[in-house]
């Protein structure tokens, strides 16, 4: 397991806190692991005695998060399938490894380097909305969140990618500022290589647009702070196009 610097360690726990820091969610996490089969809303709603709203929000919460997988399960009357919630690990852990592979960021921020910077940062935004696209295509398609697509308020929507930004190591979440809505991001799964390439930050401005885009619709995005460039977290601002 890679070192973590003292402010590293802080903001994964935060970002670990986000999922877990709630104690009826610590239960229902719980819960999935008495029950290997997983467990519906119904079930855990009935197990916790919480209404199955509330239930099903921390169910997707966990799942948004990267720790519980969304399934089907097959019924013999009438109606939909319900949705199932297993746990990810058959033990129970967390890790606290940064999510990523040091040589190939490095590599990354050499070979963007080597282009202008209008290039460099057009192309790591690009490389980044297709990754934001993929990561709601494959939340859609395990039922992770079964409302991308539909008529997803744009603030639900902002949360809904800050939690999945979370699962890739950027501890963020949505906030408002004024009258502008933003991601902040308490950490950077790249490490010091993007303070020494800053162009890398394009990437992860371009995952926040691709996720709206498949969620919400296409938005307009900017950097409003950086770590690489000096400040005390990474700000994403965004608003709605047109």
């Amino acid at each position: 397991m890679a070192s973590l610097s003292p402010t590293e360690f802080a903001n994964l726990v935060n970002a670990i806190t986000s999922a877990f820091g709630d104690p009826t969610r610590r239960d229902i996490y719980l819960l999935t692991h008495e029950h290997a089969e997983g467990v519906t809303v119904g079930e855990a709603a009935e197990t916790t005695g919480l209404h199955p709203n509330v239930a099903r929000h921390h169910l997707d919460k966990l799942a948004n998060g990267g720790y519980l997988e969304v399934t089907q399960r097959s019924s013999s009357g009438a109606g939909r399938p319900a949705k199932v919630y297993r746990a990810v690990e058959p033990e129970l852990q967390l890790a606290l490894e940064v999510g990523h592979d040091d040589i190939l960021v490095t590599l990354l921020g050499k070979a963007l380097s080597r282009l202008p910077d209008s290039e460099a940062a057009a192309l790591a935004e690009e490389v980044g909305v297709e990754f934001g696209k993929q990561m709601a295509a494959n939340m859609v398609s395990t039922g992770a969140d079964q409302s991308i697509g539909s008529q997803k308020s744009f603030r639900s929507a902002l949360h809904t990618v800050a939690d999945a930004l979370s699962a890739y190591g950027f501890a963020a979440h949505a906030e408002r500022q004024g009258d502008e809505l933003r991601i902040v991001a308490g950490h950077c799964p790249f490490g010091d290589v993007a303070i020494e390439h800053p162009v890398i930050c394009a990437v992860d401005r371009g995952m926040v647009k691709g996720l709206l885009s498949n969620m919400y619709g296409e938005t307009e995005v900017a950097l409003g702070a950086s770590v690489a460039h000096g400040d005390d977290l990474c700000v994403t601002d965004i608003q709605l196009s047109g």
